[in-house]
């Protein structure tokens, strides 16, 4: 019997969001972390644009896979996508002295706050006063962490907040898991950094596996 939080039973409910608008930017990891919380909010009626601003995303295929991925889904559900520039000798000099930090570590906050600081700017030039990320839809992810980032760099401009929503609740995470195996998106093994890349190599190979094969594996295949 399927759970009744099931992409095809859930009933959803109207979001309501923090400040009353009716409009937002969304910053985007990756299709997979993106293509519930983009479904919750079109149901809202919420007009939304998503925002691909991921210098730390290595090496350079994986980046580009990840973000056509996205651009995809949004094009199909024709929702606008913004990409941004993938700065990524900015991102390697804000994580300088953090590269052996542990995986929700310090240098997660610092590659947080860098992709959050350019969403907000990018929010209050283009006139936006609601924010959020796809990226606390993640069981990985330490979603106080994220949401702090998040309030962070929201409150350096005036009117912007920071939408610190559960995406998980209510069974989020594993609509997320059957949009992305219906849409056949692709499945990244790793966060998106050269760092994390490192350390999950490690640990496969302390656990006796092999290491990771980039841009071949992807939802819903065997």
């Amino acid at each position: 019997m399927n759970s009744p939080y099931s992409a095809d039973n859930y009933q959803r409910p109207a979001l309501e969001t923090p400040n009353g608008s009716k409009r937002i930017l969304l910053h985007s990891c990756c299709a997979p972390c993106a293509c519930e919380i983009m479904n919750a909010i079109q149901a809202s009626g919420i007009e939304q644009t998503v925002f691909f601003y991921n210098p730390n995303i290595h090496p350079l295929e994986e980046y580009e896979l990840r973000k056509k991925e996205n651009k995809r889904y949004c094009e199909k559900n024709n929702i606008k996508f913004i990409d941004a520039d993938y700065d990524t000798e900015n991102w390697f000099e804000r994580i300088k002295g953090f590269e052996n930090e542990p995986e929700r570590g310090e240098r997660c906050s610092i590659c947080f706050s860098m992709r959050f600081e350019r969403t907000a700017l990018y929010a209050f030039e283009h006139g936006f006063n609601l924010i959020s990320s796809t990226l606390g839809i993640s069981r990985w992810k330490n979603l106080e962490q994220i949401n702090y980032c998040g309030v962070e760099a929201a409150n350096r401009y005036p009117d912007i907040t920071y939408w610190t929503f559960n995406w998980r609740k209510q069974g989020g995470a594993s609509r997320m898991i059957e949009v992305s195996k219906e849409e056949a998106f692709y499945q990244q093994e790793y966060c998106g950094c050269v760092y994390s890349l490192r350390d999950t190599n490690r640990w496969r190979m302390s656990q006796g596996r092999s290491r990771i094969k980039r841009l071949i594996k992807f939802y819903g295949e065997s």
